[in-house]
């Protein structure tokens, strides 16, 4: 039988190991919304439109004229509207807003291992090329472990400087 560890359950930090498995448990359920793509004209317009409400049945809802009724469906469409803005809309076409992020990576844990690996090959690289002008020179195998392992360490020791 093989045991899978995850890489975020050897972190020293016993908080910050369960802010992340809690953060990723929580942002999986965002991940399926990424199938949904944003109608052409927004949000808004399109929910408008299928209520047949006009501009100025829509701004009378938000307590404001048709032209700045308009004007907020185009600011969203063009993606410069506030969340704040974005919410009380939603709320006069009898809606809720819903915000959340979805890992690039993945995951929390994904985009944290990324990280180390990367600062990591930084590191043993920076070294590595130290040693060859000494000729001291490294093989690829021990580059790769020593990769691993600097990988782990930072996974472990999770160091501000992870993110410089």
């Amino acid at each position: 039988m093989t045991i899978v560890i995850n890489k975020v359950d050897i972190m020293k930090d016993s908080n910050q190991k369960l802010m992340i498995n809690q953060l990723d448990e929580k942002l999986k359920e965002y991940k399926s919304l990424l199938k949904i793509s944003i109608p052409e004209k927004g949000w808004l317009h399109v929910i408008r439109k299928a209520y047949k409400m006009s501009l100025r049945q829509f701004g009378e809802r938000l307590d404001i004229n048709p032209s700045s009724a308009e004007s907020i469906e185009k600011r969203e469409r063009e993606g410069n509207i506030t969340l704040k803005s974005l919410e009380e809309a939603g709320r006069a076409l009898n809606m809720k807003l819903v915000y959340g992020f979805v890992p690039m990576d993945g995951s929390i844990e994904k985009s944290i291992e990324k990280q180390a690996r990367e600062l990591a090959i930084d590191i043993v690289r920076t070294t590595s090329d130290t040693m060859a002008l000494e000729d001291q020179e490294n093989t690829n195998k021990r580059l790769k472990k020593a990769v691993e392992e600097k990988t782990a360490e930072l996974l472990y020791e999770m160091p501000r400087y992870l993110w410089d």
